[in-house]
């Protein structure tokens, strides 16, 4: 690579196959690795899974990039399991970048069964800004390659959902700004909720029996960042706080339902500020919404 980016072949960029890495997990013989990654139910850890997915996918990206930028977690699209997973069968962990804006990079993670990607039971796609180390300002990324018609479309989803991540931005609800149509009903919505719950506050002798404040599933912890967990510019990285965020999630709806819950997928996650080694985290879960009739969450405003 050259000091613009270029290859030394003249080409104006890299492919994705040249930043593309896989590793693999043999759990049908190494028996210490799969404990390190099982539950109390004999199944995947999930959070675990988490924290390599953010590991690998930073490999990743320093595999695309050209010199040593500062190359920092700005988010992860909705993660989906397919199928939950054996724990006792080996597993094959992959990515690759598969969009590039003039900052930003997505990166297209999976996990599979085979090593050549297929019967593929996890996919997230995680978004890195690269920034200068000493000026802390956006550096420009070296343009992408797609080489294939698979890889071309991911490129293309990958350049729509970024310009429906500015126009969400754009659309936040904010104190008096229109709302728009879908914001509208997300408003009548919440007014509804808070209506339900002036009564439980005000007349609980009145309200409906089966409900329940949303302070009151509250959950948190506190933790001082070890520098154990720091990445290579001395900053916690983002697979340890989002493994830390979901355990507590999960322990946070199991209280709520007086069960063991069944992982679905994590929605969206965004880092608004980095963590330095040394800082107090304070990590806080309540539930949200619940649907007592069961059903796809995803489907209702």
């Amino acid at each position: 690579v050259g000091k613009n980016g270029d290859c030394v072949d003249g080409r104006k960029g890299k492919t994705p196959r040249e930043s593309r890495v896989g590793i693999a997990y043999p759990f049908s013989s190494d028996e210490f690795l799969k404990e390190t990654y099982r539950n109390p139910w004999g199944e995947m850890r999930f959070g675990k899974i988490l924290e390599d997915l953010d590991a690998l996918a930073g490999n990743i990206a320093f595999n695309h990039v050209h010199g040593n930028p500062l190359i920092v977690t700005a988010g992860v699209d909705r993660i989906r399991i397919r199928q939950r997973p054996i724990i006792g069968q080996d597993q094959y962990l992959s990515g690759k970048v598969t969009w590039v804006g003039s900052s930003s990079m997505e990166i297209r993670m999976q996990i599979s069964t085979r090593e050549d990607g297929s019967e593929e039971w996890l996919e997230a796609y995680f978004t890195f800004v690269t920034l200068d180390p000493v000026t802390k300002k956006a550096m420009k990324v070296t343009p992408l390659l797609p080489e294939t018609n698979e890889e071309r479309a991911h490129f293309e989803l990958g350049a729509i959902k970024a310009q429906n991540k500015k126009m969400a931005r754009k659309n936040k609800i904010e104190v008096g700004r229109p709302l728009s149509e879908e914001s509208l009903k997300i408003d009548i919505r919440a007014g509804k909720l808070l209506d339900e719950a002036g009564q439980l506050l005000r007349m609980p002798s009145l309200a409906d029996p089966n409900t329940i404040l949303m302070d009151q599933t509250l959950q948190s912890n506190a933790m001082v960042a070890q520098p154990q967990a720091r990445n290579l510019h001395d900053r916690i990285f983002g697979g340890f706080l989002m493994r830390r965020a979901f355990e507590l999630a999960f322990a946070t709806a199991y209280m709520f339902g007086g069960g063991r819950p069944r992982f679905l997928e994590v929605d969206d996650i965004s880092f608004d500020h980095p963590v330095d080694v040394g800082d107090l985290l304070v990590f806080k879960s309540r539930v949200l919404y619940t649907r007592p009739e069961g059903g796809n969450l995803g489907g209702t405003v």
